[in-house]
């Protein structure tokens, strides 16, 4: 019996995931610029997992196939995307108040507070908070969202790197 053959070939899982990567940026730029939502610092930093998985791949497309090298750039943009996915994760239970935010992300004020307190709280406040979602479609946020496309990448960059040792 002949091997199956996958749908997407290992040599083409770098290129893939790294233009993946591009997208979510492009998305994240039309959202911020085209649409006017402004990204919070947790969104920012989403963004740095991206940035991270675009050179890793680039380092993986410019390994030679079926070596230990390309194997290993497939692994670390696996991690990217799992740690973008982390990030994202962590966004949405501030957003859902499952658990506290950052305090240079929520701009936290509470009772019992001096007037001088108060008012150093609210003038050190974030602009955008992370723990009130600009947008949702179906009850999801852009968080949300990026939780599920990063975890989509995750996987499939973890398949990519799985077949890669057998390629």
């Amino acid at each position: 019996m002949a091997a199956r053959q996958p749908l997407i070939p290992t040599s083409a899982v770098p290129w893939l995931a790294t233009g993946g990567a591009i997208a979510a940026l492009c998305i994240a730029w039309i959202a911020q610029y085209g649409f006017g939502l402004a990204p919070c610092e947790l969104c920012y930093w989403q963004r740095y997992g991206y940035w991270a998985a675009i050179a890793l791949g680039i380092v993986a497309i410019l390994q030679p196939a079926r070596t230990a090298r390309r194997s290993v750039a497939l692994w670390l943009l696996t991690f990217a995307f799992l740690a973008t996915a982390g990030l994202a994760l962590f966004h949405v239970g501030i957003e859902h108040k499952w658990w506290q935010g950052l305090a240079t992300c929520t701009g936290q004020i509470t009772s019992g507070m001096t007037p001088e307190e108060l008012q150093q709280a609210i003038q050190n406040a974030p602009i955008v908070r992370c723990d009130e979602p600009a947008w949702t479609m179906f009850g999801i946020s852009m968080a949300g969202y990026n939780l599920l496309y990063a975890l989509a990448l995750t996987i499939f960059t973890f398949s990519g790197a799985l077949r890669s040792k057998r390629a």
